[in-house]
């Protein structure tokens, strides 16, 4: 799909921690409200481009149900989920991004009536994210990193959380109702999937999800933790000192670019 030909963007914004968009909903102009279920919807624009931002909550349910309503209830063209993740490989380490290619619902398993880790009824097992959407997204991390990272996050948390000349990755993500924290469990998951790069718990929903309404989407994971169980010393600092101004800076990149597409 081609950006640049799309008439009107309205872009649904998604989120499972509060603290990641809290600078963003802050930013938005001729903004309002609305509550749907347990959700509270925020309609406005955002440089440029009308967006949507809601929490989804943690986990594939929740995922997939605040798409779908992003979908039919507020007519979002495409959906962007950002959060933190988990790395799944020795090359992604704390404070790098992974751009979703693909991602897998790594606790799917229908065998024998369908093969383990394909969704039930799609013949689908892998959902690939929006090409156009996606290197848009993977462009804006990378300038943000370049250009912005120095600036934007102080030298105290650069020290706690050895932040290193972070990086952007893109490939597979995986997602399922269970946090990864034992080293066995990612071994096991690696098994099957060896190209993995991050875990975490709503992407892969909100991609079955976009793959049966046709809607583009992308996802950013902001790695919070290692594949060798090493977490952020204060996993609650680390999203509001980190990931949530990673995915401000990021969103404001994205943004723009649709805005001038």
């Amino acid at each position: 799909m081609n950006l640049a030909s799309t008439n009107r963007i309205k872009l649904g914004i998604v989120s499972a921690l509060p603290q990641e968009q809290d600078g963003i909903v802050a930013q938005m102009q001729d903004k309002h409200v609305e509550q749907h279920g347990m959700r509270s919807y925020t309609c406005g624009t955002l440089w440029g481009i009308d967006c949507v931002c809601v929490l989804a909550r943690i986990g594939k349910v929740g995922a997939a149900a605040t798409t779908t309503m992003l979908i039919a209830q507020f007519g979002v063209s495409h959906i962007l989920f950002t959060g933190v993740a988990g790395g799944a490989s020795e090359h992604v380490k704390v404070g790098d991004i992974v751009v979703a290619g693909d991602l897998v619902q790594h606790d799917m398993d229908c065998s024998p009536l369908f093969p383990r880790y394909e969704i039930p009824l799609t013949g689908k097992t892998l959902f690939g994210a929006d090409a156009a959407l996606s290197e848009t997204l993977a462009l804006a991390c990378s300038d943000f990193l370049q250009h912005d990272f120095p600036n934007t996050i102080a030298a105290e948390e650069k020290l706690e959380f050895a932040l290193h000349a972070p990086k952007v990755h893109r490939g597979l993500i995986a997602s399922g109702d269970e946090f990864i924290k034992e080293r066995a469990k990612m071994a096991q998951i690696k098994e099957s999937w060896p190209q993995l790069l991050a875990v975490e718990m709503e992407g892969a929903a909100v991609a079955q999800v976009c793959h049966e309404f046709d809607l583009p989407f992308a996802v950013m994971r902001t790695i919070s933790d290692g594949s060798n169980e090493e977490s952020a010393v204060d996993f609650v600092r680390f999203i509001d000192k980190v990931a949530a101004r990673y995915a401000y800076a990021v969103l404001q990149r994205v943004c723009m670019r649709l805005a001038q597409a």
